[in-house]
């Protein structure tokens, strides 16, 4: 823990930091310092985030060294309306540049957050201010996003999970979030050397920050909300559901037809977000669980019920679909796209989109298209592992094969793997320049990155 007199000069900053962006007792109103909710005013949502050094206990008898937003890792979760403006206050007490990426926000280009192409990043002991507006209900991620920097930041604790929160449909008695990490450490918890290579693989796994498996308890018969994060550098998994039948509602922060996993499993790479519902069983001490298909597999989550309350499941609807997204069109003129590659290649250390290495030696971006616009990209794999995808500022459909349909989901981050093509589609969104990168940290550290441009 930092000297009590240094924790009282981060209070003092946050303190100033949101005064000076809310009026009067607005403040008091609107803001818990110390928890991880940040609820709205009427008028603006204000986020007091500090990155700084901090120490945490993620094995037994050891300590480790890393980074965390206002002091813990992950950092607080951030509750936000949609349609509000939100005004994020950054103190950097690290030594080095830093800036922070809305993964999965359809947001305007200057609040996306990566260094040297969406704006600068602020530096080493520096602060700053920056503003959005979500118009997304949804689980979002934040992270940093620091060309040649992004892994070693993310991969010591700096990354958290941001939800605009959505009416409340479906009514669930427990809205829970399970955002995953893991670390690459010692037996003493100290980091393993970060350097460049394909991949960052931790061998220790943490949920909420604490090691797996976290463990929740629910009253009898409870409806259960799951939004689970991926947060790992490099981690791609299989999750499975065990003891209920699991229903997901919503995939990278966007509404979906409910549906019922393929042999209660789910893909889940790095940059990935999945939101479940699904119906505990009556009887006290009844278990769910999710578990990672990693080696023998390990859980990741326990679910059981316990008290003596029990919650009235008769005359209870059946689960259903949220609301869909009206802001995302359900027709995408494919035969007016603009089509372009996104070719994957690399191996080690080195890593290119279409034979180039990414920001910040890339000037020029892949193409150029009209806001409103439909893009059709054809992401092809040709390094001899999975890679990870994510499309900045934007919502796409997976293609079938031959353009003949889509699948019944929005993504933003897609596994597309070794040796294969996957096509998808979207509408151009706000204008700028908007990053197309490996969630794979080390990848895009390593030049897995591009951009195009929407005018």
């Amino acid at each position: 823990m930092p000297p009590h007199s240094r924790l009282l000069d981060r209070r003092q900053w946050l303190t100033r930091a949101l005064a000076a962006a809310l009026p009067g007792s607005a403040l008091a109103q609107s803001v818990n310092l110390l928890g991880s909710r940040i609820g709205p005013s009427t008028t603006a949502q204000t986020i007091a985030l500090e990155a700084a050094p901090a120490l945490f206990d993620l094995q037994p008898h050891a300590t480790t060294p890393g980074f965390a937003f206002n002091g813990t890792a992950p950092g607080p979760v951030l509750r936000l309306r949609k349609g509000q403006p939100a005004r994020l206050a950054l103190r950097n007490a690290l030594g080095e540049p830093l800036s922070v990426h809305w993964h999965g926000m359809r947001i305007d280009n200057a609040a996306d957050g990566v260094a040297g192409l969406t704006g600068q990043p602020v530096t080493g002991g520096g602060t700053g201010e920056f503003s959005f507006t979500p118009p997304d209900y949804g689980t979002f991620i934040y992270r940093p996003l620091v060309p040649g920097r992004t892994a070693e930041l993310t991969g010591q604790g700096l990354s958290g999970v941001a939800i605009v929160e959505d009416p409340g449909l479906p009514a669930v008695d427990v809205d829970h979030v399970l955002a995953i990490s893991d670390w690459a450490l010692t037996d003493k918890g100290q980091p393993l050397p970060f350097a460049p290579g394909p991949g960052r693989l931790g061998n220790v796994v943490t949920v909420n920050g604490v090691l797996a498996p976290a463990r929740l308890a629910v009253a009898p018969g409870a409806r259960v909300r799951l939004r689970l994060a991926n947060l790992s550098n490099a981690r791609i998994m299989r999750i499975r559901f065990e003891g209920v039948r699991a229903y997901v509602v919503a995939v990278d922060g966007q509404p979906t037809d409910t549906f019922e996993p393929l042999k209660a499993t789910l893909p889940f790479g790095p940059g990935h977000r999945f939101e479940l519902v699904f119906d505990m069983p009556p009887e006290v001490g009844s278990k769910a669980m999710v578990s990672a298909l990693i080696g023998q597999g390990f859980p990741l989550a326990i679910i059981e019920t316990a008290g003596a309350g029990r919650v009235q499941t008769v005359g209870r609807p059946a689960i259903a679909p949220l609301p869909p997204n009206p802001l995302l069109s359900e027709s995408i003129k494919l035969q007016r796209a603009l089509r372009a590659d996104v070719t994957m290649q690399g191996a080690g250390a080195e890593w290119s989109i279409n034979g180039k290495k990414g920001l910040p030696q890339s000037d020029k971006p892949l193409f150029s298209v009209k806001s409103g616009s439909p893009v059709v990209l054809a992401l092809k794999n040709e390094s001899a592992v999975p890679n990870v995808i994510h499309i900045h500022g934007h919502s796409f459909r997976a293609l079938h094969p031959f353009d003949d349909g889509w699948e019944p989901y929005w993504l933003d981050t897609i596994i597309v793997p070794a040796g294969q093509t996957i096509r998808c589609a979207f509408l151009a969104g706000s204008p700028g320049l908007w990053l197309i990168g490996s969630t794979i940290l080390e990848r895009l550290d390593g030049g897995m990155s591009a951009f195009f441009e929407v005018k």
